[in-house]
């Protein structure tokens, strides 16, 4: 982890809220986006699109070596709801779809503040709601349906597993919560302990969620704060991975335990010594920890799906 930071500082990278949309967009895209002999083999990869209630929601399908059906495996992405696409998290949904053996859908929302909040939160969910019901179509599993994401894409997988709860929607088997956003607030520890100097900022975070949020007052609201919903009684078993030296830790935790008190299967993992974004760090040079998480991720689908 140390390392990774030397090599940010070294390329000067600068912290995204300093840049302008476009040029953070570019410089995300550039970071994560990778050649195909550096990413996962997988045995197919399609692009098409999903009509939803805003538009064409781009979706990359990956799929596994061996024979289906799979399990449907819908993926978000992270970036702040304002930055990342289908290319950011290629890498990673190769990954997750040979570890898990599972058809990865990788969902390249609206981005605020083009499409702020709910915008997002809806395209996930008419993706989640379309690819449940023609799962077969790409020899998916609908009774095997996992959502998941990291960062603002774990906000969103929380947000799409609680609307399929409050909609009688797509039954959810499991969420994959990825140092997922849970609450439109600033006051933890975590967020005083890892303000600066460890790639994902205070100031980057305070960034997002102005461009997200059309108000302050929807920050209230449970599809926006997940940690902020009246009950998480019903929801899917839950994967929480969370990174000591990041911001997000303690509401990550949270997020777990509350799901715990609620009745819900939870698995916690805590990667005390790693940053917020290893999760995507394991194309060379790579750190150890984020095969870990994927392993981890994988360990726990084999547990719940079977």
């Amino acid at each position: 982890m140390q390392a990774a930071l030397d090599a940010l500082e070294e390329q000067q990278v600068p912290e995204l809220n300093t840049l302008s949309i476009e040029d953070a967009r570019a410089l995300l895209t550039e970071m994560f986006s990778f050649s195909d002999d550096e990413m996962d083999s997988v045995a197919a990869v399609e692009n098409g699109t999903v009509t939803g209630r805003n538009g064409e929601i781009p979706v990359r399908v990956c799929t596994p070596h061996g024979e289906g059906p799979f399990p449907l495996f819908v993926y978000f992405h992270g970036g702040g709801w304002i930055l990342g696409n289908l290319d950011t998290h290629d890498a990673t949904c190769r990954a997750l779809a040979n570890a898990t053996e599972s058809v990865v859908a990788s969902v390249e929302y609206g981005l605020a503040p083009e499409s702020p909040f709910p915008g997002p939160v809806e395209d996930c969910y008419d993706v989640t709601e379309y690819l449940a019901a023609h799962a077969d179509e790409f020899d998916g599993d609908a009774e095997r349906l996992v959502v998941g994401g990291d960062s603002a894409g774990g906000n969103l997988a929380a947000a799409v597993s609680l609307r399929a709860r409050d909609a009688d929607g797509p039954a959810i088997s499991h969420q994959i919560l990825v140092y997922p956003v849970t609450d439109h607030a600033f006051d933890t520890e975590s967020y005083a302990e890892n303000a600066s100097g460890y790639f994902i900022t205070r100031a980057d975070m305070e960034w997002f969620w102005d461009h997200y949020l059309p108000s302050d007052l929807h920050g209230a609201n449970p599809y926006a704060s997940p940690l902020r919903a009246r009950s998480l009684e019903g929801l899917p078993s839950a994967t929480v991975i969370t990174a000591g030296f990041d911001p997000l830790r303690d509401e990550g935790t949270a997020y777990a335990e509350r799901l715990a008190a609620a009745g819900v299967d939870v698995e916690h993992y805590a990667y005390d010594g790693s940053i917020h974004g290893f999760h995507s760090m394991f194309v060379e040079p790579a750190v150890p920890q984020a095969r870990e998480a994927i392993d981890e991720i994988a360990a726990d689908l084999e547990r719940t799906l079977t």
